[in-house]
């Protein structure tokens, strides 16, 4: 199957059935859309959308990673380049990049080429780092995420929590925001997850970190988040991944009312309680 799945790939990156999507990231405290993460899609002739929890393990173990990812950082260019001449330049657009693509020891000057040649400005973009990637052998990606850095992109910790980070090396790492786990989202009604969240909000705070959270689903999720000082908020509660046509009309959407209406509501269910 792995085999199979592997050629199939080859053959999809040959004949275009990849997509990206844009999944928009708003700020708690304006409402205002101010990034998108891009996500791949893999559209196959016969079998449909194929998840990406199915193709992009294989693709990370056959190095067929590091060809997608250099797709997937063109097609960003290309759009964002698209959306400046409709005025949609003030957004970040971020890009995962995987623990092989990370390694690559060119990885700095593959980036600065990659934005002399698409004329992307650095600022509009994030470069989202594994937790597990960054602290293999943390020395050396001290100095390789300082000349990303160097570059004028944001960087952030993707899934933070999920790994085994070093306090101590946290802090010497030159990122702008860490990103908390969709998992840890869905179990903040548990007296576990809502612990492991705040302790994530406060170390960032500390740390003077941007934080995000994804995988937010439902008013009490968002909520408690807000609450807590969340600066930017993703999940399918305010939209599923987005078709790149469909990006300005949803920069052009303001989730202010709508995140000051579920706060309202939970601080009169509180005053109700109490």
């Amino acid at each position: 199957e792995q085999l199979k799945m592997e050629e199939e790939l080859r053959e999809a990156m040959r004949n275009q059935e990849l997509e990206l999507r844009y999944q928009p990231q708003v700020d708690s405290e304006t409402g205002q859309v101010v990034s998108m993460e891009a996500l791949v899609r893999w559209k196959h002739p016969t079998r449909g959308m194929v998840s990406p929890q199915e193709f992009i393990p294989v693709a990370e173990s056959t190095g067929q990673i590091i060809e997608l990812g250099e797709w997937v950082m063109g097609e960003v260019a290309r759009h964002c380049l698209y959306w400046d001449t409709l005025g949609l330049n003030t957004f970040r657009v971020c890009v995962n990049i995987s623990p092989l693509q990370f390694n690559q020891r060119n990885l700095p000057e593959w980036v600065a080429d990659f934005l002399d040649q698409s004329g992307l400005p650095p600022g509009r973009l994030e470069l989202e780092l594994t937790e597990s990637a960054i602290m293999n052998d943390a020395e050396t990606n001290i100095a390789k995420l300082r000349a990303l850095k160097a570059l004028g992109v944001d960087l952030a910790v993707d899934d933070f929590g999920t790994g085994y980070s070093s306090l101590s090396y946290l802090k010497r790492f030159p990122i702008d925001t860490l990103k908390i786990d969709h998992g840890f989202v869905s179990d903040l009604d548990t007296s576990d997850g809502a612990a492991i969240v705040d302790a994530i909000l406060a170390l960032a705070k500390t740390l003077k970190l941007r934080v995000i959270a994804e995988g937010i689903e439902n008013e009490y999720q968002l909520a408690y988040l807000v609450g807590k000082g969340c600066n930017l908020l993703q999940g399918f509660y305010f939209a599923r991944p987005l078709y790149p046509e469909d990006v300005p009309n949803m920069l052009q959407t303001n989730f202010s009312k709508q995140i000051h209406t579920v706060i309202g509501a939970r601080l009169a269910e509180e005053n109700r309680s109490c």
